[in-house]
This record gives structure tokens, C-alpha cells and sequence, in this order.
């Protein structure tokens, strides 16, 4: 009877010990599942550096002003506390003495000879795919996210453009979305970046900026090299406006070329003084004002710098730049987007200048900014026109186009055919449909036809009309 008793006791006792390993084991679980879903559970932040989201406002918060708010916050979050690895080198980024002109960093000298030496001992890293002097084309955009999330949509669609043009013409491209220096923030951004390119691609002989705003309208148009030997700047500008007039509007820096050599690097160090944030560019905003026909009063600008520059400092900075007029290096958007259909009527890829520009600058837009005003809307408008303008250049090498200029969506041009690069047997006999005579023409080929009839047709109404 005893022993019975104590058995009954021994399987409750191991009954009970299994319950509490099971309870734990699922306790142990539960907190395993839980720290990998909390935000930054994996990497060392602690989960006071995030606000937590309902799962109900996960969804499709994009649609709500609040879950906007939300992104932006989760986007933003700042990481200087997180842990560095005893294994990672942190230099302390060096304090600007304000009672000193600013500086981009330590004086370069002898550049142009370490370029030889260093291209000497790496022999055909200069040259691009296709035997020219290498160049990089350089972008890029703010860190965080656009308060309108359309204007992060157009800034992927504006690099997309990019990746584009570069693949096309042999360019390497750069772009950058990394603060370089915090002085120089906002326009002035560029400078630094373009000084560390330099010094870090030997091998690079032009870099070509572009700014985030601005867009390739012509896919076809190559940059005439050999026309600027002996220059080191190529900036888009006029003579009378800039040299006679001295206008501040003379030239525009939102597209520009400049040769990685000495006097691009002296050149970097002239212009770099105007921009650090603070009263330093408030100031020289104020004599850029007071220099420069028609300018208004603002804070340092580096156009307005470039082109004082160029006026009234060292005679060199002039005799080395050359203002490009005979194409549009940028077009200012609003003298460009609305011809763009007589444009594809009348022309052809190829040109640069007004009869297919190179560049469709949106210069004053604010894709970025919350308040969705008319002008904005407008920009946006125009920014998707201009951004299938040139996508329909590219698209139409693989049969397609966008079904208007207005229109993201796309449509097939041209039918899939057996003999894709025409090289069949001319002596068999190929298939062909009458109904399908366009579909052999190119996409550009058959909107000059579409695009010529709708403008005759408009000149002949117009001749009805007159009295």
C-alpha cells in the first residue's frame, strides 16, 4: 500500500517538474520572439530610441499625415549612441576656428605630377570602355526623407535617369547621399564632395555634376571633349550676361564639368570661403548683392560665387572656364517642358540645344517641402513629362514607350520578331502584315509623323481662322 502511494506521488512530482520545463521553455520563447520583433532589438539601440506603432497604423500609413510623421521619426532616428567596435578608427571631425578662412582640408600642391606618377604606375584605369579619358558623373540627395514623399519618388526616378545616361555614354557615376561636412550644407554641399572625388579617383580626368533637380532630356547627346582643351571648368552661361552685364544669372552651377587637376583643387579652396553656414555666408550674401547686377539680398549662393569669382578675383579663374551657350548644358524647365511634343514633331535626339536639350533643369521646385502648393503640383507635373521624354529614348531600343508623356504607364511599339538583329538569310522570305507597316518604324520616327500631321493640321486651322 505504501509503496503504491509513493509511486503515486513520484509520477505527480515528475508531472508537476514537466509542467514548469514546458511553461518555461514557452516563457523563454515568447521573450526570444518578442526582443527580435521590438526595433532595433539586433543592433545594440535600446527600445526608448523608437516610437512604437499599433499594428493597425502599419498599414497603409502612407496615405495619412500621421503615418508620414511616423516614417519620417523611425527614419531619422539618431544612432550616435550606438556602440562602435573596438575595431573601427574614429577621427574626431576638426573644429573650423571662425577667426580663419575656411578651409576644405590640408593644402594640395604638385597635384597634376601625382596624377601622372599615379596613372603611370596603374596603366588603362584613366580610360573608360570606350578608350576616352575617364569621367564621373555626380548626384545626389539630402540624407533623410523628403517631408512630401513624392519628392523622394522623383529623386528615384531622377537617378534612374542618371543610371540611364551613364550606362549609355561610359560614365562612372557617383551618387551621394552622405553629409561630407557640416559647414557646408544645402548648395554648398557639392564643393567638398567634388574635393574628395578628386583626391580619391586619380584616375578620373573630368567630373561632371548635376544636382538633384535637374534630369538628362536628351539620351543621344554626347559632351564635345575635344572642344574644351585647355579649359578646366565647363559651366553653362553667357558671355555678355556674365562678363558685360554682370549679372548674377550669367551662369548656373546646378550642371557643370570641372577637370580633376591643380587648378580645379586652388579653385575649390577660392570658392569654399563664401559657404560655411552661419553669419560668414550671411555676409558675403550681402556683398554678392551689393556686386552683382539684379541679385536679391539671401545668404551666399555658389553661383553667385562662381560668378564673382570670374569677375574680380585671380585673372586664371576666368582664362581656364569656358561658359558653354551652343547647347543646353541645363534649360531652365519652364522654357523646356512645353514644347516638348513639337520638339519630338519637329527634331530628333542628338542636338543638346533647343531642338532637343541635354538638360531640363526644375530650378525652384520644391518637390521635397509637405504643403502640396499649385506650383509644386505643377512641378510635378512637369517632372514626370520630362522624365518620360527621356525614358521614351531608352525604352524604345526593347519595343515600348510610354503611352503619353503624362503617363508612367508604358505600351509595346513594336512587335517581337525571329530575327532580332537581322541577320537571317535575306533570301528567305520574311513575314509581313500591311495592317503592322508603323510598328517597323522607330518610336521616334512614328511621333515626327503623329506629332507633324497635329501641327499642320493647327497651322492650317489657324490660316482658316485669320481674317
Amino acid at each position: 500500500m505504501n509503496h503504491e502511494v509513493s509511486d503515486t506521488m513520484s509520477r505527480k512530482v515528475v508531472t508537476t517538474l514537466n509542467s514548469y520545463k514546458v511553461t518555461i521553455l514557452c516563457g523563454l520563447i515568447t521573450i526570444l520572439v518578442l526582443r527580435g520583433t521590438l526595433p532595433g532589438g539586433s543592433s545594440g539601440l535600446g527600445a526608448s530610441d523608437f516610437e512604437v506603432v499599433p499594428k493597425e497604423q502599419l498599414v497603409d500609413t502612407e496615405d495619412t499625415l500621421v503615418g508620414r510623421r511616423i516614417t519620417r521619426k523611425l527614419a531619422q532616428v539618431d544612432i550616435s549612441g550606438d556602440s562602435t567596435r573596438a575595431d573601427e578608427a574614429v577621427v574626431e571631425e576638426e573644429v573650423w576656428d571662425r577667426s580663419k578662412p575656411y578651409s576644405l582640408g590640408p593644402k594640395i600642391t604638385k597635384w597634376d605630377e601625382q596624377r601622372v606618377i599615379w596613372n603611370e604606375q596603374n596603366k588603362g584605369k584613366n580610360a573608360s570602355r570606350n578608350g576616352k579619358p575617364k569621367m564621373m558623373l555626380v548626384s545626389g540627395s539630402q540624407p533623410g526623407p523628403c517631408a512630401n514623399p513624392m519628392g523622394d519618388f522623383y529623386h528615384l526616378k531622377f537617378l534612374k535617369n542618371r543610371v540611364d545616361y551613364a550606362r549609355l555614354h561610359g560614365l562612372e557615376l557617383f551618387y551621394n547621399m552622405a553629409t561630407i561636412n557640416k559647414e557646408m550644407n544645402s548648395f554648398w554641399a557639392k564643393l567638398p564632395l567634388l574635393r574628395k572625388l578628386m583626391l580619391s579617383h586619380p584616375e578620373v580626368e573630368w567630373i561632371w555634376w548635376m544636382d538633384s533637380d535637374a534630369i538628362f532630356t536628351d539620351m543621344a547627346f554626347e559632351m564635345p571633349m575635344d572642344k574644351y582643351e585647355g579649359k578646366n571648368l565647363i559651366v553653362h552661361g553667357f558671355h555678355n550676361l556674365l562678363f558685360e552685364q554682370h549679372r548674377w544669372i550669367g551662369l548656373n552651377t546646378g550642371s557643370f564639368l570641372i577637370r580633376n587637376c591643380q587648378w580645379s583643387l586652388d579653385l575649390l579652396d577660392a570658392w569654399a570661403p563664401f559657404g560655411p553656414e552661419g553669419e560668414n555666408r550671411v555676409n558675403a550674401g550681402k556683398m554678392l548683392t551689393a556686386k552683382l547686377v539684379d541679385r536679391p539680398v539671401f545668404e551666399a549662393d555658389d553661383q553667385s560665387a562662381l560668378a564673382y569669382l570670374l569677375l574680380f578675383d585671380d585673372p586664371k579663374w576666368k582664362s581656364q572656364t569656358h561658359l558653354e551657350w551652343e547647347f543646353f548644358l541645363q534649360g531652365y524647365w519652364k522654357y523646356v517642358v512645353y514644347n516638348y511634343e513639337n520638339l519630338m514633331a519637329m527634331s530628333h535626339p542628338g542636338f543638346g540645344d533647343d531642338r532637343w536639350p541635354l538638360v531640363t533643369h526644375f530650378v525652384g521646385c520644391k518637390p521635397c517641402q509637405l504643403a502640396v502648393t499649385p506650383e509644386v503640383e505643377e512641378c510635378f507635373t512637369q517632372m514626370e513629362r520630362a522624365f518620360n521624354f527621356a525614358d521614351n529614348q531608352v525604352l524604345d531600343k526593347y519595343g515600348y514607350a510610354h503611352k503619353a508623356l503624362a503617363s508612367f504607364k508604358t505600351q509595346r511599339i513594336r512587335k517581337d520578331t525571329s530575327d532580332p538583329l537581322g541577320l537571317k538569310d535575306e533570301t528567305m522570305p520574311k513575314e509581313h502584315n500591311l495592317a503592322d507597316e508603323t510598328l517597323d518604324l522607330t518610336f521616334q520616327e512614328r511621333e515626327f509623323l503623329r506629332n507633324k500631321e497635329r501641327v499642320e493640321q493647327e497651322e492650317a486651322l489657324k490660316q482658316k481662322t485669320q481674317p
